[in-house]
């Protein structure tokens, strides 16, 4: 009988085998353009990933009584206390009891124990602590960013990976907890520079302090930098804090966005340098939510900026060296697909880039790596080859249009700001969409469609380039104060979608007086039945950017001077055919790409042009033919000269 039952199994296990491979989708990756887009390294500085000046030493604080880590027990320098959680996590008595089992501890005695690399010197150094998210508890995972720990302090930082394993598995809505225990391990640190004859009195740069979070940790940062600021604990007043903290940079891997919210709110955040990286194959976090928490960091005086960061090709778990590339555990080869990967070193090698880059800029005050954020094009010698889709704003930016502020199409944020429609065949204001499904940004664009061709026989004849402006009164360019060291900033991603062409008719004097009106059905298109079917557009999308001063001298820049303007990458994330479609909703991802455009290369594109009288700003659909785009966040910053690229290519 047994025989019998192998038997069966083995037939099972190869009718399986055979269900997998029916059901395995080619492996289908974008064409790779980074032999072009990365051709080049602009930026003279040492390179970010390089060792740094520094010898490295090691220790591990802690409790010095936990059962599971031997680390934490037997090899800790510095003896910490433990600290009380139970009002920020919950869980069912059953799970209560099996983790305190496991632990030896419940959540009223959660240890801070953390591995530090430092450097072999007198400081004081900059502080950056770094945290995992959720993954098996009993597969520990502070340990995976030994890589990026070794890295920043041997180029002068104090670097901790904190242990906040006994908060995963099966916890839910537990991240305020991560982010208070982040800040907690601050408290400690302070202890640690005040202790006389301790290995860091007076070693540490409590002036300049980062936090990194990877998926849950990455949402954890965002709290830590929300709690550090409040006096009280949103959810429980009764709980007090008093941080206060100089944190200056926060750093999110591949986070989770609204796991937790205070008082039922989005984590808000303001005046903090910000950084989030996220993979375009990520297979745990398979939306990058962290630009969620990107449109929400604002910005009043000061220094400060924010970046975005989209790698293809990239995953969840390849960051960290303990999670590797099986995103879902160990049985996710069964339905990742893992063909298209990065390798692990690329992928930490470009960790390695940005975010000590990130690290230098705001903590240490290196102007010289500011360029990588604005144009990533910049690094091109310094980043794995892949591509890449990059946002940035920065603190002096002021919205002319973020197209959030009101439903009126033809008014942009700031106060007297016009916008209006030439030939379009679609504008609207709508909300900008994640990968998953019935999920969004929380933050508006618009969305522009056009199609120069003129219906008919013909299908060479085309009308006018349509156009998209944003026209601003005298009283913004005087109380903002805008001259040519100004810049135009906007972000930008075009779409699948294809309008018709247009109707002859379209072209006529009274199309161009609807125009005057703010009337969108000017570009009405043919019905889409009549339409041939058409192959997709892999041509490079571009567009003008025409300037134009108040004394009517217009200047105009080509778009793609300043960026790549990439169209939708389709990445598939699973194995099996339409699993992505099923799961998420779509093939790609919207990540829109931000251009920084100096006002001053308007006036070297046209001596006649003063920056400094600024009336509009056009988007000019004359490169391409037909296409739709999603543009946000169009505004004037008076951006620091060291942010902008060495050269930005050709002027046409």
């Amino acid at each position: 009988m047994s025989s019998s039952i192998g038997r069966l199994a083995a037939v099972s296990c190869l009718a399986w085998a055979g269900l997998v491979v029916g059901c395995l989708q080619p492996l289908k990756l974008a064409h790779d353009d980074s032999a072009i887009v990365l051709a080049e390294q602009r930026l003279e500085a040492p390179n970010p990933a390089g060792p740094g000046s520094h010898s490295v030493r090691r220790l591990y604080y802690g409790h010095g009584t936990d059962r599971r880590r031997a680390e934490f027990r037997d090899s800790i320098t510095i003896t910490t206390g433990t600290v009380d959680g139970t009002k920020l996590i919950s869980t069912s008595p059953e799970n209560k009891r099996s983790r305190r089992d496991y632990w030896g501890f419940d959540f009223d005695s959660l240890p801070l124990n953390g591995r530090i690399w430092y450097p072999d010197g007198d400081g004081p150094f900059p502080l950056v602590l770094m945290v995992h998210g959720n993954h098996n508890m009993k597969d520990f995972s502070d340990p995976g960013y030994e890589y990026l720990g070794e890295l920043l302090a041997g180029r002068g930082f104090i670097a901790v990976s904190v242990d906040e394993n006994f908060l995963n598995g099966n916890l839910r809505g537990e991240n305020d907890a991560r982010g208070w225990m982040l800040l907690r391990h601050v408290e400690v640190w302070t202890a640690f520079n005040d202790s006389a004859g301790g290995p860091f009195h007076g070693k540490v740069d409590l002036e300049n302090i980062g936090l990194i979070g990877h998926s849950r940790g990455g949402e954890a940062v965002a709290v830590a930098g929300l709690f550090n600021r409040l006096s009280h604990y949103p959810d429980d007043a009764t709980l007090k804090f008093d941080f206060g903290f100089a944190i200056r940079a926060l750093i999110a891997i591949a986070p989770i966005d609204g796991q937790y919210e205070p008082a039922n709110r989005p984590t808000p955040l303001r005046d903090v340098n910000y950084l989030v990286i996220h993979g375009s194959h990520d297979g745990d976090v398979s939306a990058f939510s962290g630009l969620r928490q990107y449109q929400r960091i604002t910005f009043g005086e000061g220094e400060g900026f924010k970046s975005a960061i989209w790698m293809y090709r990239a995953n969840h778990g390849q960051w960290n060296t303990v999670w590797g590339s099986t995103d879902g555990g160990p049985r996710s080869p069964r339905f990742l697909d893992l063909r298209g990967l990065v390798s692990e070193a690329d992928q930490r090698q470009f960790a390695k880039v940005y975010l000590t880059a990130f690290l230098e800029a705001t903590l240490k005050h290196r102007t010289e790596y500011r360029p990588m954020f604005t144009d990533h094009r910049t690094v091109g010698g310094w980043l794995p080859k892949t591509m890449y889709v990059t946002r940035f704003q920065d603190a002096s930016f002021r919205p002319l249009a973020d197209f959030s502020e009101d439903v009126d199409v033809t008014t942009g944020t700031a106060p007297g700001v016009r916008l209006e429609g030439d030939s379009l065949s679609t504008w609207k204001e709508a909300v900008v969409p994640l990968r998953w499904r019935d999920a969004d940004l929380g933050h508006n664009a618009v969305w522009l469609g056009w199609n120069n061709r003129i219906a008919g026989d013909d299908t060479t004849q085309t009308g006018r380039p349509a156009a998209y402006a944003v026209s601003l009164p005298d009283s913004i360019r005087r109380a903002w104060g805008v001259t040519g060291r100004s810049a135009l900033i906007l972000s930008l991603a075009p779409t699948e979608a294809v309008p018709s062409p247009r109707k002859a008719a379209e072209d006529s004097a009274k199309g161009k007086n609807a125009k005057a009106s703010g009337d969108t059905s000017v570009a009405r298109t043919s019905p889409p039945a009549k339409r041939k079917a058409e192959a997709k557009d892999t041509i490079p999308l571009d567009l003008t950017i025409e300037g134009t001063d108040a004394q009517g001298h217009t200047a105009r820049l080509r778009l793609g001077r300043y960026g790549t303007i990439r169209r939708p990458i389709e990445v598939n994330i699973y194995r099996r055919k339409g699993r992505d479609a099923q799961r998420l909703g779509r093939q790609s991802e919207l990540v829109l790409q931000t251009f920084v455009i100096p006002l001053s290369d308007f006036a070297d594109a046209d001596a006649g042009f003063d920056a400094g009288q600024l009336s509009s700003i056009r988007l000019l659909f004359d490169r391409t033919k037909a296409g739709t785009v999603v543009v946000t966040d169009i505004g004037l910053s008076d951006l620091d000269p060291s942010f902008l690229s060495p050269t930005r290519g050709s002027p046409q």
